[in-house]
């Protein structure tokens, strides 16, 4: 037996009397479900055209693909093809395929004539080498393109270059959504654009967007650099443990997190007993010695001076 679709109240089967009549989803058949009498073998909807692939409740509409922050026209473009037939498959006249090339040609100048369309092509096509180098996620990429798009109506690309602006946009996206791409992966993905400018026009899209981007938590950096390590579980959770006790003490703030989280990844591979060098950690990170050195030492004291304060606590409470 078909899936009933729904119900028929305004129609009576004409056999039995009965009012209650179902409608196939597949078919379209409004039958009697008393009787099996079929009142209607096409039934017309007169709503608009569903696609239930599954026979769920909820159904999406098919009337073409959905709307995208990604396009210049937010997939909204008309496309002229060039053909010599109309719809019922008879040859146009000649006056006919004139006219139709003339609009084609006057379409395609009225999609690229004004500037911001041509500032949003470029913009789109940098945040696709962005993207394909980075591993971005489309979530992320339409943030990107949602922060570039406020910033070109404030005004703030006039005079700047669409690369910087981009790449600052992209930045603070993947900032937002909390996907750990440090400056450093940007300039090596794009060395046009080097992270110096980067930084710049990250600061003025806080400045002047308003953009409520999170501090990056040390913590989101570990797996990146334990995996080209190939390190244990154990090390990474050692490390977590690390980062939480000096962020309990303010150890963290206003430092690099990707410096910290190598730091504390090094402090977890002594502690664990991995043969691990700070070399090894630096280039993984993508840090120097230096840093890795600066903030293992860092931690370290914060880490003994709580070991060392812990003893006159319980004395003092006993």
């Amino acid at each position: 037996m078909p899936k009933i679709r729904g119900l028929k109240d305004d129609m009576i089967c004409p056999e039995c009397g009965n009012t209650a009549l179902i409608t196939d989803a597949k078919t379209g058949e409004v039958s009697c479900p008393v009787c099996g009498y079929v009142i209607l073998e096409r039934d017309v909807d007169w709503g608009p055209e569903w696609r239930n692939v599954d026979e769920e409740d909820e159904s999406r509409s098919r009337v073409g693909a959905p709307l995208s922050i990604m396009y210049r026209d937010h997939g909204l473009s008309t496309v002229i093809e060039k053909v010599d037939k109309d719809a019922a498959g008879r040859k146009l006249p000649k006056e006919v395929k004139e006219k139709m090339l003339r609009l084609k040609k006057l379409d395609a100048i009225s999609q690229v004539n004004t500037s911001e369309t041509r500032n949003l092509q470029q913009a789109v096509n940098i945040l696709e080498i962005y993207v394909d180098k980075l591993h971005l996620s489309k979530a992320v990429a339409e943030r990107a393109m949602l922060i570039y798009r406020n910033a070109l109506k404030a005004g703030l690309v006039r005079g700047r270059s669409i690369r910087s602006i981009m790449a600052a946009a992209t930045y603070a996206a993947c900032r937002m959504m909390d996907t750990p791409r440090d400056l450093r992966e940007f300039e090596k993905a794009y060395p046009v654009v080097k992270r110096k400018t980067i930084a710049q026009g990250y600061r003025l899209l806080l400045k002047h967007l308003n953009l409520k981007v999170p501090v990056s938590d040390p913590k989101i950096y570990l797996y990146k650099i334990a995996s080209k390590l190939n390190l244990e579980e154990k090390v990474v959770q050692e490390a977590i443990k690390v980062l939480t006790l000096a962020s309990s003490r303010g150890a963290t703030v206003g430092k690099d997190p990707v410096g910290m989280a190598a730091a504390a990844l090094y402090m977890a591979c002594q502690e664990t007993g991995q043969n691990v060098t700070q070399k090894d950690i630096a280039r993984a990170a993508g840090v120097t010695e230096v840093t890795v050195r600066n903030r293992f030492k860092g931690l370290k004291d914060v880490l003994e001076g709580m070991t060392s304060t812990q003893p006159s606590a319980v004395s003092s409470t006993s």
